[in-house]
């Protein structure tokens, strides 16, 4: 069952909050940005990590936005045609550069996070949440089930739907479909099951995929 809320959940279009403390962060990975448009990606991503910890104010905020931030630069130092060819096909769950992308972000996290000032408390925490975001079943902290919802929400914008749906070699009405039937489920906070089905709702009208299925 989600973790509940008992605070009001913004399903508005997902836009950016400021949070310049984190600017630092975001120009030291510039260069693992680049990799399977993460640059596009990240961002929106980020963005739905900082909706859903104003709906879970219990959560450690800071570990939550720095893991989001971080969570798929591993994907920087898998060679670019394993990226489409093994990460997006067959059992793509599976995958072993799944597994490698997970492994590289810990690395890169424990690079750009001292010279920061971050101490090793808030990295081992955020490299726990890193290791097994995409491969591990379960989640182990309300910290890690936002960073995993974080992750999976901006699927659900027209942006990750084409980006996804060029990935997975599907049109966007079955993109769509996959949405609803596998990734919803997956989701393990009330605010982003929430957000997830408004967001499709708006994406599936914007893309006409029901008169494009």
């Amino acid at each position: 069952m989600p973790v509940p809320t008992t605070l009001p959940i913004d399903v508005s279009p997902i836009h950016a909050a400021p949070d310049a403390a984190l600017d630092p962060l975001w120009q030291a990975i510039v260069a693992e940005s680049r990799a399977r448009s993460n640059d596009i990606h990240l961002p929106i991503s980020f963005a739905y990590a900082q909706r859903l910890c104003v709906a879970y104010p219990e959560a450690d905020a800071v570990v939550v936005k720095v893991a989001i931030l971080l969570h798929d630069t591993g994907w920087a130092r898998v060679e670019e045609d394993r990226i489409l060819s093994e990460g997006f096909t067959g059992d793509w769950r599976k995958a072993d550069v799944r597994f490698e992308h997970e492994r590289h972000g810990c690395a890169i996290a424990r690079e750009v996070l001292p010279p920061l000032g971050y101490d090793a408390d808030l990295i081992g925490r955020v490299t726990e949440i890193i290791d097994g975001h995409d491969t591990r079943a379960v989640s182990r902290s309300l910290e890690d089930s936002l960073v995993r919802d974080a992750d999976r929400l901006w699927r659900f914008t027209p942006t990750g739907i084409a980006l996804a749906s060029s990935w997975f070699g599907l049109t966007p009405a079955e993109y769509c479909r996959r949405l609803r039937s596998e990734i919803v489920p997956e989701l393990l906070t009330e605010a982003a099951v929430e957000m997830a089905m408004t967001e499709l709702a708006r994406s599936e009208a914007l893309l006409k995929t029901e008169q494009l299925a």
